[in-house]
């Protein structure tokens, strides 16, 4: 299993914008599937987006039109940016790594979206 170490979090005003990177210690990086998921307090962890080996992107309802997915495999990064924050995108982003049975997940980074 790899390494993943999230990075970009913090606090950002209603409608402010913020870019959160997932650097990957993985041989192969670029078969996998990356994906970003959040947790909120109390809630459970939920799909945010996630890019596949081929660039197709797949994103939750709640923040379509808002978020965008990227990757570059030359890096082993991937990125989310994320545009027109809600208080409701309070949340413990999280990197994932999937490639097969080959599963890992990041730390997590604090996302704190308030006035």
């Amino acid at each position: 299993q790899g390494q993943l170490v999230e990075s970009g979090g913090g606090l950002v005003q209603p409608g402010g914008s913020l870019r959160l990177s997932c650097a990957a210690s993985l041989s192969m990086f670029s078969v996998y599937r990356m994906g970003w998921y959040r947790q909120a307090p109390g809630k459970q962890r939920e799909l945010v987006a996630t890019i596949s080996r081929g660039g197709s992107t797949n994103y939750a309802d709640s923040v379509k039109g808002r978020f965008t997915v990227s990757r570059d495999n030359a890096k082993n990064t991937v990125y989310l940016q994320m545009n027109s924050l809600e208080p409701e995108d309070r949340a413990v982003y999280y990197c994932n790594a999937n490639w097969g049975p080959r599963d890992s997940w990041g730390q997590g980074t604090q996302v704190t979206v308030s006035s």
